[in-house]
């Protein structure tokens, strides 16, 4: 402004003002580069510290895929149990759904709710997603909520050939043993349903999947695994800090004998539960759907389902 300028020496060019003044602006970009986390999670040796880093401004939304040949006619069910985690459901809904956008997977995002008062059940939420997850969807993608690919190399794509183990023990952060199934399992749906689906007798943390690798077996199924991945434990980004929440592995009468058995009737034949509503969700413009599921517990099978 005039008055502004009056003050300036007589002989002061405009010119070098309009060069601090781009060095500033590129100094500011360069800060929030460096400051926030881009459209994915840090890395750190693959192990998680906590919670991800602040996001930087949100990318424009990929453009929808409803009409797009190229990416093909299967279209996958994103199954992700899921009780009380919600710093992790903030990073991981936006995360995954540009993963597989850029992948050109059709996909649907379930967040598998736990809504009542017994202990956490993951195989018996993953039942309830398949049977919910309609029949425009067909095949399924077990995915635990604070696991992140890092890698793009991964394939998410229709596992025609056999259940597909996109977290295997060479690749995961946290468990290298060769019967290892969980984190992230693709399976099509009629494999999943020749499984009768995973037992519902696991309240409480872990086992669910060792079991599950039995019923894999016992159908005369074959897991696959990624192939050509050299990023080793940097492949994903575990969120979960277990010293911030801490998992319940408690064992409560029988639980400790019965965890090792496999459970040869129960599965997706008598999964018993309620849907208390069903909300269709956008997370930094990803949608997904939100399932609050209300499980139920026969305490003369199962007593170690609560607490009490």
């Amino acid at each position: 402004s005039p008055p502004l300028l009056g003050l300036l020496p007589g002989r002061f060019s405009v010119f070098p003002l309009f060069l601090l003044a781009l060095l500033l602006g590129f100094a500011s970009l360069l800060w929030l580069q460096l400051s926030c986390a881009g459209e994915g999670p840090v890395s750190g040796g693959g192990q998680s510290r906590g919670v991800p880093r602040q996001p930087c401004p949100p990318q424009a939304p990929l453009p929808p895929a409803q009409d797009e040949p190229s990416w093909g006619p299967h279209r996958l069910a994103l199954l992700v149990p899921f009780r009380e985690r919600f710093e992790e459901l903030l990073a991981f809904v936006p995360y995954m759904h540009r993963f597989l956008s850029k992948k050109r997977i059709r996909h649907h995002i379930f967040i598998l709710n736990q809504v009542d008062h017994f202990r956490f059940n993951r195989a018996s939420l993953i039942n309830v997603g398949f049977l919910e997850s309609g029949n425009d969807t067909d095949y399924i993608a077990m995915h635990d909520v604070d696991l992140l690919p890092l890698n793009e190399q991964l394939d998410y794509s229709f596992p025609e050939a056999g259940p597909f183990h996109v977290a295997s023990p060479e690749l995961h952060p946290l468990y290298h043993y060769k019967t290892y199934v969980g984190g992230i399992l693709l399976l099509t749906k009629q494999h999943y349903e020749m499984c009768n689906g995973m037992s519902n007798r696991f309240w409480g943390w872990g086992r669910e999947d060792d079991e599950f690798y039995r019923r894999i077996k016992g159908a005369g199924l074959q897991v696959r695994r990624p192939s050509g991945i050299t990023t080793g434990y940097e492949t994903f980004q575990h969120l979960h800090d277990p010293a911030w929440r801490k998992r319940d592995q408690k064992r409560i009468a029988a639980q400790k004998q019965e965890q090792f058995k496999v459970d040869r009737e129960g599965g997706l034949n008598n999964v018993r539960y309620r849907i208390e509503s069903r909300t269709a969700l956008s997370v930094a413009g990803a949608p997904c759907t939100v399932l609050n599921i209300l499980l139920d517990c026969d305490a003369s099978e199962t007593p170690w389902c609560t607490f009490g």
